[in-house]
């Protein structure tokens, strides 16, 4: 019988000591780099970025003749046998850890995920998909919302853009893979990453950067208006989180109306909502010029229309965001509607 555990490559962690090491993933493990090794890299194709994986790893360092341990090692805790703990030490110190993958890089033959409690260096034997039941995201397991985001991004922050983008995607404000949200954090924000479906958010949709230098605070590659985000925060601190959505609507009225009657309606709430959106000069997607024009608008308007584009609108929370975006979409609609009404008599 061959039982010979072959590595198929190894840990890259910040975690340097075993007194670094959290008991478990979810008490603060970080974010790592698992990296396969050359002959094993093409057994990676099909992982992806959101994906949940059992890493399978081989613990190195731990004791096995131990045959009883104390659950997390707290004295009050009686001894018990290490087949009904989950303790680093026994027999064949083999690690089971559930994981959210943050990025694959196929050509590098690399996993970053998060979270992962084990020691830099630990050997991998082995990478395995999450059953659909067994997913931390699915409602009825563990916490009521799951597990972690990425480094430093709850639960509770994942699942609110997730609500938010999925609540802006059955309005119509969002379609495809358009659009981008976001939440302040101290001084950093929560942002989507580029190139994902906002009505259809998971772990691994998110990044974190730091509102001043714009430097990426773990995996993932955020949206290019990233620096639009960033400014808004940085011209306007009562805004806690920003929504840009490309509203059909107000772009098709964009593309017929002048500047002045854009919403004009003869409506007590359409003068009301109309003042709080400044409509601004066309420049390109991700560019800085369009950042700054950004920003400075929010210095004194919530909303900011900007041509060929779509609209940004800021809040000090993300619902009252979204219920921005409803109403002036709402009056552009009504708009629309007049307009068709009025060719038909």
């Amino acid at each position: 019988m061959d039982i010979t555990l072959t590595p198929i490559g190894f840990v890259d962690s910040p975690l340097k000591s075993l007194e670094d090491c959290p008991k478990q993933g979810l008490d603060g493990g970080p974010a790592a780099r698992i990296v396969v090794a050359s002959e094993y890299a093409a057994a990676l194709e099909g992982l992806d970025s959101g994906m949940e994986v059992l890493v399978i790893t081989w613990l190195h360092q731990a004791q096995r003749d131990t045959l009883k341990a104390r659950a997390r090692n707290n004295p009050d805790n009686p001894l018990t046998g290490v087949f009904a703990l989950r303790s680093p030490n026994r027999p064949n110190p083999i690690g089971l850890h559930q994981v959210r993958i943050m990025r694959v890089d196929l050509e590098k033959g690399s996993l970053e995920v998060f979270p992962l409690e084990a020691l830099d260096g630990t050997p991998v034997v082995d990478l395995k998909p999450v059953l659909e039941k067994n997913r931390s995201d699915v409602p009825d397991q563990g916490t009521p919302y799951g597990t972690p985001w990425g480094p430093r991004i709850s639960a509770r922050e994942g699942q609110l853009i997730k609500g938010m983008g999925r609540q802006a995607w059955e309005r119509g404000l969002m379609a495809g893979l358009n659009g981008n949200i976001s939440i302040r954090q101290g001084d950093a924000m929560v942002v989507t990453v580029s190139g994902c479906a906002k009505g259809r958010l998971q772990p691994g949709d998110l990044a974190r950067v730091h509102l001043s230098s714009g430097n990426v605070l773990g995996p993932g590659q955020p949206s290019t208006e990233a620096a639009l985000h960033r400014a808004v925060y940085s011209f306007q601190p009562k805004a806690h989180a920003i929504l840009h959505v490309h509203p059909p609507y107000l772009l098709a009225l964009s593309m017929n109306r002048t500047k002045g009657e854009m919403l004009d309606l003869p409506l007590f709430e359409a003068d009301v909502w109309s003042r709080k959106m400044i409509r601004l000069a066309p420049l390109n997607p991700g560019c800085d010029d369009l950042a700054k024009q950004v920003g400075r608008a929010a210095m004194a308007y919530p909303a900011m229309f900007m041509e060929k584009h779509g609209l940004v609108c800021w809040g000090r929370d993300l619902n009252e965001a979204l219920s921005l975006a409803e109403e002036l979409e709402s009056l552009a609609r009504i708009v629309f509607l007049q307009s068709s009404m009025a060719k038909q008599t």
